[in-house]
């Protein structure tokens, strides 16, 4: 009887392989079968079926997982791995992530089935891995409190790089719960943000002791650190998950201390070298720098003026700019005396010296040039060069004028004490209007 409801080939495909890889148990699984029909293609790829009894399974495993190189036909072998559904060919298949021989436990199987899965998504790419600080503050480690890791790390930080704090965030490290605490311890590192980088430490142990490690969320823990993560799990041939994801892998717990801090020895010696070649340097420098200053002066030095050529000539123009000095001011003396001997010929005192007067009107002092000048009774001061006089104007002929060995009684006369002087033969001047009868003074006009 048909169903009302009609399908398409690709729906119950696409059903079918939601089913198969949705379904808990065909997720994640392990499968014992002996190898039947192996083909290896050109790409890496194995094609094959697992067999037992009457019952077969076909698998597909991808070049690169763990194990493949147990494939072998008729090799009786444990896969593990999921269930898919191939609608191509219309098959189920199960796709093998990793390999072991029978005899290896199903503890190493599901090991090889992690790693192949972390690493697929790429937890290991060394490209993300992340170089510890050289000098830390601080250094958290997640180990247990009371194992001797914890003071095999104290004794190893103390003696390399005392100057570092280390942080415990304690964990148990084996049991079924260590793994979900070891993942917490890593988690509470990185909320607190104090630490510069992370140990993850255990002591020796079976597989079974070191599980936590290879688990899961250890592994998804150090993978989002954002603090580099060193791990230092077991002994030297113990290789764990974590050793995969961690940043840094140490053989021992005690290497994982060696490995995050300097030896302060070494630092000490590197600071002596450093100071000892700065040193050096910054001789070698100042050498450098003074034999360039030597060069430099003995350029100055050629280069500089003659000092000496220089003074030579500037005494010569000292001693020639005096002489020219000399030269003027003797000329200027020269020109001063001919002033001079023009000024004292041009004096009018030496003109009166020489028998001149200077005749000027009694009031306002106007000088007379001519005798129209004055008019007759008009008072004058007649100045000589010995003194000064006054005298009366009039008019005369050249008749009345008197021989020169004898004067008139009216003629003026000048002591010599430069006082003026009355007439004489009469008791005052003769004014403007008198009588004619009254003698003339004569005048020197």
């Amino acid at each position: 009887m048909l169903s009302p409801v009609v399908y398409s080939v690709g729906q119950v495909a696409t059903y079918l392989k939601d089913k198969l890889e949705s379904d808990s148990l065909l997720s994640r699984l392990t499968v014992q079968g002996e190898i039947a029909n192996l083909r290896t293609v050109a790409s890496g790829h194995s094609y094959f079926s697992l067999r037992e009894g009457g019952s077969s399974i076909r698998c597909v495993m991808f070049r690169g997982r763990s194990g493949q190189e147990y494939l072998a036909e008729g090799q009786e072998i444990l896969a593990g791995g999921t269930f898919s559904f191939y609608p191509p060919s219309g098959e189920a298949n199960m796709q093998v992530s990793a390999v072991l021989p029978v005899g290896a436990g199903a503890l190493a199987l599901e090991l090889a089935r992690l790693r192949q899965q972390l690493q697929s998504e790429g937890l290991f790419d060394p490209s993300r891995k992340r170089l510890p600080p050289l000098l830390p503050r601080v250094i958290g480690v997640v180990t247990s409190p009371s194992g001797a890791v914890w003071q095999d790390i104290q004794n190893v930080v103390r003696r390399r790089y005392p100057l570092a704090e280390l942080r415990l965030s304690p964990t148990a490290v084996q049991g079924d719960a260590a793994a979900r605490q070891v993942a917490n311890a890593i988690t509470r590192l990185n909320g607190e943000g104090r630490a510069d980088v992370i140990i993850v430490a255990r002591g020796g142990g079976s597989l079974e002791d070191l599980w936590c490690f290879n688990s899961e969320d250890v592994a998804r823990a150090i993978f989002a650190s954002g603090i580099p993560v060193v791990s230092g799990v077991g002994h030297e041939t113990d290789y764990t998950i974590a050793d995969d994801v961690a940043d840094r892998r140490a053989p021992t717990p005690s290497a994982a201390a060696e490995l995050v801090t300097p030896d302060r020895n070494q630092l000490l010696s590197g600071v002596f070298g450093a100071r000892q070649q700065l040193t050096s340097g910054m001789i070698a420098r100042i050498d450098q720098q003074r034999n360039r200053l030597e060069l430099q002066r003995q350029r100055l030095q050629r280069r500089a003026p003659d000092l000496g050529l220089r003074r030579r000539q500037i005494d010569e123009l000292a001693e020639r700019a005096t002489a020219s000095i000399l030269r003027r001011n003797d000329g200027f003396k020269r020109d001063v005396a001919t002033l001079e001997a023009k000024l004292t010929a041009l004096n009018p005192a030496a003109t009166l010296q020489r028998g001149y007067a200077v005749v000027r009107h009694a009031v306002g002092g106007a000088v007379l040039t001519a005798p129209g000048q004055a008019a007759d009774g008009d008072l004058l001061d007649i100045t000589l060069a010995g003194g000064a006089l006054e005298a009366v104007a009039g008019r005369h002929t050249n008749d009345n004028i008197p021989a020169r060995d004898g004067l008139a009684s009216g003629v003026s006369r000048v002591d010599s004490d430069n006082s003026r002087s009355t007439p004489s033969g009469s008791a005052g001047r003769r004014r403007r209007g008198a009588a004619a009868s009254e003698p003339a003074m004569r005048p020197l006009l």
